[in-house]
């Protein structure tokens, strides 16, 4: 109940405020007298804007009555100012915006966004306002929770460690870009955060394509696509300093820079972030740096281009180690249907912030720590070692260039680096642990032990490096054949070298570790002098691997009075090429292994038909083969290569409605889809009948992802807006999975059979069910006060479907509990006479009822599952974060 009055609150306050003004009109070009769409319309010193539509037009409500002054920007246009008065009713505008350059930002184009009301696609943006109202300074996906089929976490608490999943897909399975760039790890898929912390302060917009989406890359997007567009260069001269503030320590610092157009040619911006922070769970500090940098040079009307740079040179502790419900309280856990009490008696209580990583050292041990030979260094704290830290920089270089070669045709292009330098920690060796359970590493006893040992450390902190470098190439060619219709065609290049093995952090007490005297690897390329492992020398494993990737794509989109579509068929080939640097090959050379080119495909396209001015609808269909990740073509252990491997599919269907009403205060979005995923394979280590190891695949594992979403905005009145996002999913497992495959681990054929009991199973990982309702009040002028309340319902835990070998073993994987939290955001414009620095306080309230909750589980943990039967008891899991607050000042100008 007491969410629903939160927002009954909300409701009540605001039909009790006076009715303000709203400011509507209509952007063109000057000379064509056209429509411009996505112009940026504000109100400076204020936090009311608005861009404009397909047609034009834009709509800022909620103006409280007072003189304004409207500025007005599109990038290659000369910017627009005006002084308004708002009244008790509407200001209408008729604005004409004249053309400086007759290019625009290629970044737009080469990321592919969706268009309101035309692109035949399900998608949801952020503004940078939204962005400024709700992000708060965390991880950038987490603003994406009030968006329908989109949940992500923060999981243990570590700055950048979070992860989001779409319609039931991981990061995996869905294109994440920044500025047009496909960040996904090159390897695997994955993306880190970490690598971005900071970026969200540069970040102009955020889109959401879900499902196949609109992006005519060649990069597979089964469960949609994130677009993160950076802040293009300003035309006019300003900035904004922002101080950050909030729990534990926390503190960041943000400057923003741009010169403005310099002769109508030049434009420069430039961003740099400080933040530091002790973090809301034990020893997950922060200790980080971002950087942003952007150019423009319009070389003539027909030539621009642009340049960007960003990074995020970061250190932050880290809570990797998820634990038993009755771990973080007991009180929480027998409160749960299925939790055996009985497991109290196996897993000791530790409270709501513990952290397994994290635990106490003698503060008299000065042993230094190392990020290779050259930077060595001091530990972060002294009196405690963190067991997992993660330290990483991954600067990105953008090199844009927008052509028109004729009033018909248009080149776009992108050339890019991205270089990568960093890695987590761990241990290795012998470590001791405390007697409890969990237990935390006991530092003092291993260094003791270590300073004792006459042949070196026995156990010591490593490094897990991963150094990389990736250069690519985006182009897109467009042909207009008329106003109607266009083609364009283009190119995906990438290739990427990562360097991945181990190195010595800390020797714990220790002169040197030798992994003979351990029984642990030892490089068949050292000399006996090499034994003696030091700070910074390698260990363990090294080997590099590289990744070469073309693609190519073709897409023709119409666009005619109601009718728009779109059709696009991409192709792409990968090469995998591994090189081990720590094991020889039988003639004594370094291990080789290289991969057949690999190829896969897609096919989609959409239809979209606008049935009245309100109502547009919607559909498309696609199809992708999707070529496996790395692992899955050669194993980096020891290069052992997959005979046959085969490529996942995926199909998919979707179709839905827009509607618009009363004046563009009422938006509703709603629609439906069908992905279905098939042959989801297995890999299994065999021999072969000339006695080398190789990989054979299990393929069949099929699934359907299949739901319903929905989007609602309404503002009844101008000091009042209401937000709705709704998303029920079913996601399951279709079929039973029975393999053959032939064996000669004996010395003989073996025809093995694999089974795989998931028929009927739900897909984990997510919530199946979502809603967040938001309400915005505006009571006075440069007030905003909003509040959120997000629910979750059918979240089954994360599991392994082929664990499932056992036909008595169909139970569905853990449920863990329906989840509601409320969040409170509010900033105000300070009414100071500053000239022309525009100061303005904000506040940000996350889970503001302090609830405990659970946000992410795993089912039948290997180390903290009670009793192995799906129970509440067997669930491993990271609870929400607690209560929390970040506020500030902002000093625009």
């Amino acid at each position: 109940m007491r969410y629903l009055a939160t927002i009954a609150l909300l409701l009540l306050v605001s039909v009790s405020v006076t009715f303000a003004g709203n400011v509507r009109g209509l952007i063109k070009d000057a000379d064509s007298k056209e429509p411009l769409i996505g112009a940026n319309v504000v109100l400076l010193g204020t936090t009311l804007g608005s861009t404009t539509d397909e047609d034009g037009f834009f709509l800022i409500q909620g103006v409280s009555r007072g003189d304004y002054k409207l500025e007005v920007s599109y990038l290659g246009y000369q910017q627009y100012q005006e002084t308004i008065t708002v009244g008790a009713g509407d200001v209408s505008l008729d604005i004409d915006l004249t053309a400086v350059s007759l290019v625009g930002s290629a970044i737009n184009i080469v990321s592919s966004r969706a268009r309101e009301r035309e692109t035949p696609v399900a998608f949801t943006d952020v503004s940078k306002q939204q962005l400024e109202n709700e992000l708060g300074s965390r991880d950038i996906p987490l603003v994406l929770n009030t968006t329908p089929s989109v949940y992500a976490t923060g999981e243990g608490g570590g700055a950048g460690d979070a992860r989001v999943n779409v319609r039931g897909f991981d990061q995996r399975n869905f294109a994440i870009m920044i500025n047009g760039v496909p960040v996904n790890d090159m390897e695997n898929g994955w993306v880190y955060w970490s690598n971005w912390d900071g970026v969200g302060d540069a970040t102009s917009s955020i889109q959401m394509q879900r499902g196949l989406s609109a992006v005519n890359l060649a990069t597979p997007s089964i469960g949609g696509t994130m677009n993160v567009l950076t802040d293009p260069t300003a035309q006019n001269s300003g900035g904004k300093f922002k101080q950050e503030f909030g729990y534990d320590g926390f503190l960041k610092t943000t400057l923003l820079l741009n010169t403005g157009m310099i002769d109508d040619k030049y434009a420069f911006s430039g961003a740099i972030v400080r933040k530091l922070g002790d973090g809301l769970m034990q020893g997950t500090w922060t200790d980080a740096w971002a950087y942003y940098f952007g150019a423009s040079y319009n070389i003539n009307k027909n030539n621009r281009l642009e340049l960007y740079a960003l990074g995020a040179p970061q250190r932050h502790g880290q809570n990797l180690f998820a634990q038993n419900i009755g771990v973080y309280s007991r009180e929480y856990a027998r409160s749960l249907d299925g939790y055996d009490v009985a497991a109290f008696d196996v897993f000791d209580e530790r409270g709501r912030r513990f952290n397994q990583n994290y635990g106490p050292v003698d503060p008299s041990y000065a042993g230094k720590q190392s990020n290779g030979p050259d930077d060595i260094f001091d530990r972060h704290e002294q009196g405690f070692i963190n067991e997992r830290e993660n330290f990483y920089h991954k600067p990105q270089v953008n090199l844009n260039w927008f052509t028109n070669l004729s009033e018909q045709f248009s080149l776009y292009s992108i050339l890019y680096y991205s270089g990568g330098q960093g890695g987590g920690t761990g241990t290795y060796g012998s470590v001791s642990r405390d007697a409890n359970n969990p237990s935390i590493r006991d530092w003092d006893a291993t260094i003791a032990r270590n300073r004792a040992n006459a042949t070196g450390s026995v156990g010591l902190l490593r490094n897990s490096r991963n150094n990389q470098w990736t250069i690519g190439a985006i182009s897109k060619a467009t042909y207009k054949f008329n106003s109607n219709l266009q083609t364009t065609f283009g190119i995906d290049w990438r290739t990427a070298e990562i360097e991945h093995y181990r190195e010595v952090r800390d020797l714990l007490g220790g002169e040197y570790f030798d992994p003979s005297t351990r029984g642990l690897p030892v490089s068949d390329f050292w000399s006996a002098e090499d034994m003696q492992r030091g700070l910074g020398d390698r260990i363990d494993y090294d080997f590099t691997n590289t990744v070469d990737w073309l693609g190519a794509f073709a897409q023709g989109e119409y666009n005619a009075g109601a009718l728009s579509a779109y059709g696009m068929a991409g192709w792409s080939t990968i090469k995998y090429n591994y090189t081990n640097n720590f094991f020889a090959n039988d003639e004594g050379d370094k291990i080789k292994a290289e991969s057949d080119q690999i190829g896969g495909y897609q096919i989609k396209g959409g239809l979209g038909y606008k049935l009245s001015p309100q109502l547009h609808a919607y559909g498309n269909v696609g199809y992708v083969s999707k070529v496996p990740i790395f692992d899955n073509v050669i194993s980096d252990r020891d290069g052992t290569k997959a005979a046959d491997p085969q490529n996942e599919k995926f199909q998919s269907y979707e179709g839905g409605l827009n509607f618009r009403a009363m004046e563009g205060r009422m938006n509703l979005k709603a629609n439906v889809y069908y992905t279905s995923w098939k042959d989801r394979s297995n890999s299994i280590g065999i021999t072969n009948p000339d006695g080398s190891e190789g990989i054979v695949f299990i393929t069949g594992m099929n699934a359907t992802h299949q739901g319903f979403e929905f989007e609602a905005a309404y503002q009844p009145i101008g000091l009042f807006r209401i937000d709705a996002a709704a998303s029920l999913g079913n996601w399951k497992l279709t079929d039973d999975v029975r393999g053959f495959y032939k064996d000669y681990s004996a010395g003989q054929v073996q025809n093995d059979t694999v089974s795989y009991y998931v028929k009927d199973l739900k897909v984990g990982d997510a919530p199946q069910t979502q809603l967040a309702v938001s309400g915005t009040l505006m009571p006075i002028k440069g007030l905003r006060i909003q509040g959120t309340l997000r629910h979750y319902r059918d979240h089954y835990a994360e599991w392994d479907p082929f664990s499932r070998t056992s036909s008595d073993d169909r139970t569905q994987s853990w449920k863990a509990p329906d989840y509601s939290v409320v969040d409170l955001h509010a900033s105000y414009d300070l009414p100071l006479n500053l000239s022309s620095v525009r100061p303005q306080l904000f506040v940000h309230v996350f889970n503001a009822l302090d609830e405990t909750y659970i946000q992410d589980a795993l089912d039948n943990s290997q180390f903290n599952s009670f009793d192995q039967d799906h129970d509440a008891d067997d669930a491993e899991i990271f609870l929400g974060l607690p209560r929390y607050i970040n506020f500030g000042v902002t000093f625009n100008f």
